[in-house]
């Protein structure tokens, strides 16, 4: 596994930039891009490739179907139709398992369903194919009528397995007038790389502090656990964004510019400013076709209870089929509710270290229902992390010294979740030798992650499971 993924990592984009570059045509560069985005889907898991392709091919033929009844009055019925399909296929996946399980459980019964493995990426192409219908319903955009471009937006190998969620308006032009350019292609491999080092040089070491104390949360007390909690938060954010600016370098290197997915989120002063900064293009996708098609914030206080409700328990449900990430969509869509109808007035009136310290412990704490699928460990973990505890944290350290050592990275991490380097690099491109220095940079930055990921086991992408 781990060879494969390090194949994928310095052997194909290379031989596919090559490749890429010397054929001229437009429409060989798409096939090109499309038959290697195939390949790549295809290396993970083969025979999921034909859902994927019918997937595409459904809502190619609704898309078109839509444009052209929607006069007619027979649209809606097609867009409701093409939304059916997508998540029926959707829930039958990812979710027909954990609703049997339930209802065994309430009813008593012994229904059984295939042990299927999720398909990568499902939930992101979905989200993907959704937004493309219901745009040309509200006509947005036009029907693509070109079978080829509608499988290279849907299924382009950067984004395809883990986002961002790039809608078909972000890139409908690009898919046939692009521009590439050698300040593009610069671009996007140092965006590639340093996302890269996100991954191997801090989420993994985050990982191994979390893994080890959430695996075994019965040796450790109240400060070690919520040292483990401070470790994924790192972790899971390193994880996803580094994935998320490799994705968006990629695609810079071919000619597309995907949306941002993360701003500094953990430089958030409230719980809507995290959710303004975190996993962007998911939650505006929640908002542009869940929260406002509901009502939005212009309606009664118990409409919006109910729209933010609704919206918050799709967001966690979309995460993963366990009760854990319900828990999580409600428990923010309590501490929203709670920032718009009582403390967001009284929260903007506090010093910004203030709020961002009381916006960080509430994400701290929902990243532990988050990584924590089990509701019975998971209450036993918040009580330990809640209650005073007679579990030295010196001699949990000293025990598990190998592990607890990779706390030094929590200083990089540190500094690297916050604008400072952003603000550092617009100085360093000031000065003469800004160039020089950067690249310098670039280069230990990959030499480090090559390092890493030779001397580690494999360790793939949170959201790959997602």
């Amino acid at each position: 596994m781990l060879f494969s993924s390090m194949i994928f990592i310095f052997v194909f984009p290379p031989l596919l930039c090559t490749a890429y570059y010397v054929v001229p045509n437009r429409t060989y560069r798409n096939i090109l891009l499309c038959a290697a985005s195939l390949l790549f889907y295809a290396w993970g898991e083969p025979r999921y490739i034909f859902l994927m392709l019918a997937s595409i091919s459904v809502n190619y033929l609704f898309g078109i179907g839509i444009e052209k009844n929607r006069s007619a009055g027979s649209g809606k019925f097609l867009l409701i139709s093409a939304v059916v399909c997508n998540l029926a296929a959707l829930g039958f996946f990812k979710y027909a398992g954990f609703f049997v399980r339930n209802i065994n459980v309430l009813f008593r019964t012994s229904v059984t369903v295939p042990d299927l493995p999720l398909p990568i990426g499902i939930s992101f192409y979905t989200f993907q194919a959704l937004s493309y219908i219901v745009d040309v319903y509200r006509e947005k955009t036009h029907a693509q009528r070109n079978f080829l471009n509608l499988t290279l937006y849907i299924a382009l190998f950067p984004q395809l397995i883990a986002g961002p969620i790039v809608r078909y308006t972000d890139i409908e032009n690009e898919i046939n007038n692009r521009h590439e350019s050698f300040d593009n292609f610069i671009n996007g491999l140092e965006q590639f790389i340093v996302g890269l080092a996100a991954k191997v040089l801090i989420a993994n070491n985050m990982a191994v502090i979390a893994d080890s104390v959430f695996g075994s949360y019965r040796d450790a007390g109240a400060l070690v656990l919520w040292i483990a909690a401070l470790a994924y938060t790192f972790q899971i954010y390193f994880d996803f964004a580094g994935y998320s600016r490799m994705a968006i370098g990629l695609g810079r290197m071919f000619g597309f510019h995907f949306p941002q997915n993360f701003d500094y989120p953990y430089a958030a002063t409230s719980i809507t400013d995290f959710w303004r900064r975190w996993h962007i293009t998911l939650s505006s996708w929640f908002r542009d076709y869940v929260y406002i098609p509901l009502g939005g914030s212009r309606c009664s206080r118990a409409k919006l209870i109910r729209n933010i409700i609704i919206t918050w328990l799709l967001t966690g449900f979309w995460h993963g089929a366990e009760w854990n990430f319900v828990l999580w969509g409600f428990y923010y869509a309590v501490l929203l509710l709670f920032e718009k109808l009582f403390t967001g007035k009284l929260m903007a009136r506090l010093p910004k270290c203030v709020t961002i310290a009381v916006s960080m412990f509430f994400v701290v704490t929902g990243w532990v229902l988050f990584r924590v699928t089990d509701i019975a460990d998971l209450c036993a973990v918040l009580q330990r992390m809640f209650t005073p505890s007679d579990i030295s944290a010196r001699q949990y350290i000293a025990e598990h010294a190998a592990v607890m050592s990779r706390a030094f990275f929590f200083i990089p991490a540190v500094i690297a979740s916050l604008p400072v380097l952003k603000t550092a690099y617009g100085k360093l491109h000031a000065h003469t030798t800004g160039f020089a220095i950067e690249l310098y940079c670039i280069i230990c930055l990959f030499a480090a992650s090559v390092c890493m990921l030779v001397a580690s086991t494999y360790n793939p992408f949170i959201y790959f499971r997602f």
